[in-house]
C-alpha cells in the first residue's frame, strides 16, 4: 500500500534553503576577506559577534588559564569521548591501505593515502556551542596524520566558550581562534596576514557557514554540504512510543528547520507518538525551536509492513535513521541511503552527536544518496603511481597507446607512445623528422632505466 501520512510537511531542498539574502552577504564577506585579509576579517567580527580582541589566535598561556577554567568533570568527559572518537577513526584508517602490484612484468601500479597537509575545523557557537563537533573534526584530522589543524568558534555574547576551548585543545588543534561566521571560514580558506590557508574545512554551521563552505568550494576542499539537523524513525508497534517521541524531539531542538519523521507500520503507534509530543514539547527548555520544527517540518507516515518502511525511509536519505524495531538490525540488509544508522532501543541519535565515537558530521537533504559522512578517509588524499621497468612492456603499452589515442585525435600521446615503441624495439618513427632523436643517436638499452 502506498504510505499513508498522518503529519506530513513540503519537502526542502539545497536551493530552496539557500535565500538570495544568504548567498549575496556570503558572497560579500568572502570577497572582502579575499580583497583585505585581516581588516576584513576584524570588521565583520565587530559587526557579527561584537569581538574585536587584540589576537583572535589564543596563545599558549591563555589556553591553559581556559582549559583549568573548566569543571574536571568536564574535562574528564571531554578525554573519554574523544577517546572513543579517536579509537574508531584508527580503525578506519586501519581499513585503508596502500598497496603496490606488479600486473604485468615490470609494470608496477600503486596507491598511497597521504593526509592533506592544512585543515580548517569549523565549531558553532551562538545559542548552542557544539562542543563534540571539535572531537569529530580535530581528533579524526590528527588520526588521519594532518600536519596542521587550524580551529575556529566564535565567542558567544562575549565571552569565551572554554569548554569548546579545552576541547579543540584536547584534541590536539594546531591553532585556536576566537573567531566565528563566514569571516572565520573565508579567512581558513583564502589565507590572510595572520590566518594561514588550509586544504579543506570540516564542521557544521549555520547557513552563512554552510553557504560560505559552499561558495568556497573548489578553491578549497569541504567535508560536505550540510543543513539542518535530520531525524528519521523507523518503528514498529512493538516500539515504545515515549522513547520515539523523546527521540523525534531530541533531533528537533536543534533549530527550528530541522525534520523530525515517523515511519511506522502501527497506526496506534503513531497516533500515540504524536499525542506525547504534544503533551512533552510544552515543557521543553527548548521548545521555541523544537515546536515550529516539529510544527512545520515534522512528518508521520503509516505503511503497510517495516520492509516498506525501509523503502519510503530510503527515499527520505535522512542524516540519521533511528530503527526501533523488533529485527533492528535488519536495516542493514534493506537500508542503503542514510548518513547514520542507530538500530535498536538501547542506543539513540544523541549518543552519535555527543558520545558514542562515530562521527556526527553527517549528509543532510537528500546528500546521503551519493555521499557518507565525514571520516579519517575525508582527510586523505588516495594517490596512485606507476613505473615501467620492463622494455617489452613498455614497448607493448606504447604500441596500444598509440592505437588507443589516434582513435581519440590525440595525436601527441600516441607519439608519447610511438617514441618508446621506437627507442626499444625500433618501431619506425613516419612522424619524425630524420635529424631528431632516434633509436640510433642513443642506443638500445636492455631495461629501462627505474629506481628500482
Amino acid at each position: 500500500m502506498a504510505a499513508r501520512y498522518l503529519k506530513s510537511t513540503p519537502r526542502v531542498t539545497h536551493d530552496d534553503a539557500r535565500s538570495q539574502g544568504v548567498r549575496e552577504t556570503v558572497a560579500a564577506v568572502i570577497a572582502d576577506v579575499r580583497s583585505r585579509g585581516d581588516a576584513a576579517v576584524r570588521e565583520y567580527s565587530e559587526k557579527f559577534d561584537n569581538w574585536s580582541p587584540e589576537s583572535f589566535r589564543l596563545g599558549d598561556a591563555e589556553i591553559e588559564r581556559i582549559v583549568a577554567s573548566v569543571p574536571e568533570q568536564a574535562i574528564a568527559d571531554i578525554k573519554t569521548v574523544q577517546a572513543r572518537v579517536r579509537d574508531f577513526a584508527w580503525r578506519q584508517k586501519e581499513s585503508l591501505r596502500d598497496f603496490e602490484a606488479e600486473i604485468e612484468p615490470g609494470v608496477f601500479l600503486g596507491q598511497k593515502n597521504i593526509p592533506v597537509s592544512a585543515a580548517g575545523a569549523y565549531v558553532p557557537g551562538g545559542r548552542y556551542p557544539l562542543v563534540a563537533s571539535a572531537h569529530m573534526t580535530v581528533v579524526t584530522a590528527k588520526v588521519a596524520g594532518v600536519r596542521r589543524v587550524a580551529s575556529c568558534t566564535p565567542p558567544i555574547h562575549g565571552e569565551v566558550p572554554a569548554a569548546t576551548v579545552a576541547a579543540l585543545h584536547l584534541a590536539g588543534a594546531d591553532e585556536i581562534y576566537l573567531l566565528g561566521g563566514t569571516q572565520a571560514v573565508a579567512a581558513m580558506a583564502l589565507g590572510t596576514e595572520t590566518i594561514g590557508r588550509v586544504d579543506l574545512l570540516a564542521g557544521p554551521g549555520n547557513a552563512y557557514v554552510a553557504e560560505a563552505k559552499r561558495q568556497l568550494f573548489g578553491e578549497v576542499g569541504i567535508d560536505l554540504f550540510a543543513g539542518p539537523t535530520e531525524i528519521l524513525v523507523v518503528a514498529d508497534g512493538a516500539a515504545d512510543p515515549f522513547v520515539v517521541a523523546v527521540d523525534l524531539l531530541s533531533q528537533a531542538e536543534h533549530g527550528p528547520d530541522s525534520p523530525a519523521i515517523l515511519i511506522t507500520d502501527s497506526e496506534p503507534l503513531a497516533l500515540r507518538v504524536m499525542e506525547l509530543i504534544e503533551r512533552i514539547l510544552p515543557g521543553m527548555p527548548t521548545r521555541d525551536f523544537a515546536a515550529p520544527a516539529w510544527r512545520d517540518h515534522g512528518e508521520v507516515a503509516v505503511v503497510a509492513d517495516i520492509p516498506e518502511a525501509y523503502e519510503l525511509a530510503n527515499g527520505y536519505a535522512a542524516e540519521h535513521v533511528q530503527v526501533l524495531t523488533e529485527s533492528p538490525r535488519d536495516a542493514l540488509d534493506h537500508m542503503r541511503d542514510y548518513g547514520a544508522l542507530f538500530l535498536g532501543e538501547g542506543t539513540c541519535v544523541s549518543y552519535g552527536d555527543k558520545v558514542i565515537g562515530t562521527n556526527h558530521t553527517l549528509p543532510t537533504r537528500g546528500a546521503a544518496r551519493y555521499t557518507g559522512g565525514l571520516w579519517v578517509g575525508k582527510y586523505l588524499k588516495t594517490v596512485t603511481y606507476q613505473e615501467v621497468t620492463s622494455r617489452e612492456s613498455s614497448v607493448a603499452l606504447g604500441r596500444l597507446c598509440g592505437r588507443a589515442a589516434r582513435v581519440e585525435l590525440f595525436e601527441g600521446h600516441a607519439r608519447s607512445g610511438d617514441v618508446r615503441a621506437h627507442k626499444y624495439a625500433g618501431d619506425p618513427l613516419p612522424w619524425a623528422p630524420a635529424d631528431v632523436w632516434t633509436l640510433d643517436h642513443l642506443g638500445e638499452k636492455d631495461e629501462v632505466t627505474g629506481s628500482r
